[in-house]
């Protein structure tokens, strides 16, 4: 975990240089000139950092993901999230302690490795520390944004599609895109889709949620800043194989 200011600023530099310089997401003036990604809850969050002791200080960040808990998001102004999806059916009910006693939800976001260091080894840093930290905070559940590349919806019919018909959330824990914000992700019929050639495309974050047994939002929503179309992710703890937990975390579930 980021231990100061230098290394928030080191990861914000590194999400600059993905999402700005590599991926084309839209910079206002002042990112530009200073060359960071910055928004205003980054100082509420925990930064996770994969680092490359022998790369010079300022260029040793080379992957980063953004955690914000449950308890801490209840105690300032809500999550990320929020501003895409309505998540009222998540917490129903619940307030800072009952997280605390019967495991919390935690966002992730704002994921990117430097493109030379993405490699297996590189995502497995990231995840063991996602499982370290989901042990400490007792977290039973995880969310937040995971992003198709381009706006362009016929693009991403197959893929969408594919995704609501064999991974759309239960009623009791779905997730809508807000209103303003909602496209439709049911675009095909289940029987025209080549699912084969669908999985191989998705990126492999999301890919990667898939095989944890993750469930998805009703819904995808244009994300202009960065040239996206995201769709939401809700995964279990417990939904996760237990080879895979066990792999990352090397220890019991927390719940």
């Amino acid at each position: 975990m980021a231990q100061d200011e230098s290394e928030i600023i080191a990861a914000q530099h590194l999400r600059y240089r993905v999402f700005y310089e590599e991926m084309g997401a839209a910079a206002t003036q002042q990112m530009a000139r200073d060359k960071l990604d910055v928004d205003e809850f980054d100082p509420i969050c925990d930064h996770l950092l994969v680092i490359d002791h022998s790369l010079p200080a300022d260029e040793s960040v080379v992957g980063t993901y953004r955690l914000l808990r449950e308890e801490v998001a209840i105690a300032n102004d809500g999550f990320y999230s929020a501003s895409e999806y309505d998540l009222s059916p998540l917490f129903m009910g619940r307030d800072a302690n009952t997280a605390r006693q019967h495991g919390q939800f935690l966002e992730l976001g704002r994921s990117c490795v430097r493109a030379e260091y993405r490699s297996n080894a590189t995502i497995q840093f990231l995840w063991k520390g996602i499982a370290e930290y989901v042990y400490q905070h007792k977290v039973s559940y995880l969310f937040g944004c995971a992003s198709l590349p381009g706006t362009d919806l016929t693009d991403h019919a197959e893929a969408l599609s594919y995704l609501y018909h064999n991974f759309r959330a239960p009623e009791e824990l779905c997730v809508y895109a807000v209103p303003s914000r909602h496209i439709e992700m049911n675009m095909m019929a289940a029987d025209q889709i080549r699912e084969r050639d669908v999985v191989k495309a998705l990126p492999p974050l999301i890919k990667g949620y898939l095989r944890c047994g993750c469930y998805i939002g009703d819904g995808a929503v244009i994300d202009k800043q960065f040239g996206t179309t995201d769709v939401f992710i809700l995964q279990s703890i417990a939904r996760v194989p237990d080879k895979y937990f066990a792999h990352l975390a090397r220890r019991e579930r927390p719940l």
